[in-house]
């Protein structure tokens, strides 16, 4: 009989030294493809998660509200009866003091000149404050930082002509996707649908956006402020990209509303037009505004050729942002709406980050 192969266990989430809190899927994968195993069982900081009997080898785990160091093992029996193992470890925050539920998150994405990201700032580059005062920073993330995204793709009738492209480019989008971030996957015409929440994988998620069929009107507020409530407040970063092309005539909810919504959010916000919405004034001046004020960018564009280009671009920013936090002077849920200044002292780069916050009652 020929030697047993060599047995390895990946884990695909969390990663090797990333980082891990909320909700969090532990996916692993055992190599060689089609090794037969008996059963798998999947352990976070000695406590055992769940135990497996077939593919996908997949349970959800919840790492907690802070990003602390976390020891991640698996034990599988094979078929032959061996038994492999396998630990890896998840990093603490660079820096963190006591978080609770009043503290302010602040993603910053900071340039030069020349529009490239600058790396390897520290926290104590950075000098944020609310309404002119100076704030004390007690979170600091400066890679690797946890991302909770949800996509949000226009399907009403206008979108007949130019949804295999879009549904071919999102679906790329999808895939460059760090297996690490919580992704959800929204649809929207007249109403708003949720096509793939977090805890499927990224094939699930492909094929819902294969299901996609274009008809009916275009609700843009209201799948602005589902898309925000759908967003949990563990630490991380939050972010809603959402694609349209054409203006709102259906939504139940008005643009104060939705406004209104995005200031009580910390995530950022990056619309994309393309189509008739470029050609709509309107449109694009509450599109610019929305990004603006959430410290994203809005993105326009006449052809859909162009939209493999953005969700680049997109990408490349979430993959290089920092996260700031802090617990502000003034605990009040007023309602106030407050100003949020993040700056980069002695050096020769720009910021762009949240205008501010409307701190309302939870």
């Amino acid at each position: 009989a020929g030697q047993a192969p060599d047995v390895t266990l990946v884990f695909l989430s969390p990663e090797d030294g990333g980082y891990a809190s909320g909700p969090t899927p532990i996916r692993l994968r055992i190599d060689p493809e089609g090794t037969q195993a008996r059963g798998v069982s999947l352990f976070a900081d000695g406590r055992l998660v769940c135990t497996l009997e077939q593919a996908p080898f997949e349970c959800q785990w919840d790492a907690g509200s802070n990003v602390v160091e976390h020891v991640l093992r698996a034990v599988v029996t094979l078929a032959d009866g061996r038994r492999v193992a396998r630990s890896i470890r998840t990093k603490g925050v660079e820096y963190t003091e006591k978080v609770d539920v009043d503290v302010v998150q602040v993603t910053a994405t900071v340039t030069d000149d020349s529009g490239h990201f600058v790396r390897g700032l520290t926290r104590r580059d950075f000098r944020l404050l609310e309404d002119g005062t100076p704030q004390s920073l007690t979170t600091f993330f400066s890679e690797n930082v946890p991302l909770e995204l949800i996509v949000a793709v226009d399907v009403s009738g206008s979108m007949t002509d130019a949804m295999p492209k879009v549904k071919e480019s999102v679906k790329r989008f999808l895939t460059a996707i760090r297996p690490t971030d919580r992704v959800t996957v929204l649809a929207f015409n007249d109403n708003v649908f949720t096509l793939a929440r977090p805890t499927v994988d990224l094939a699930a998620r492909l094929r819902a956006i294969d299901r996609l069929a274009p008809w009916g009107g275009t609700s843009l507020y209201d799948v602005v402020i589902q898309a925000f409530d759908l967003l949990g407040r563990q630490t991380g970063r939050r972010a809603l990209v959402v694609f349209t092309d054409g203006e709102d005539l259906n939504s139940r909810a008005s643009i104060a509303v939705a406004e209104r919504r995005l200031e009580a959010s910390d995530a950022v916000l990056y619309p994309i037009g393309q189509g008739r919405a470029p050609r709509l004034a309107s449109l694009k001046t509450i599109l610019e505004r929305l990004a603006q004020k959430s410290g994203g960018r809005a993105f326009f564009g006449d052809s859909v050729d162009k939209l493999d280009a953005v969700f680049a671009e997109i990408l490349e920013e979430l993959s290089n942002q920092y996260l700031l936090g802090y617990v502000p002077h003034d605990l009040a849920r007023d309602g106030r709406w407050r100003t949020l200044r993040v700056e980069v002292p002695g050096k020769d780069v720009r910021v762009r980050a949240r205008q501010g916050y409307r701190a309302v009652a939870r």
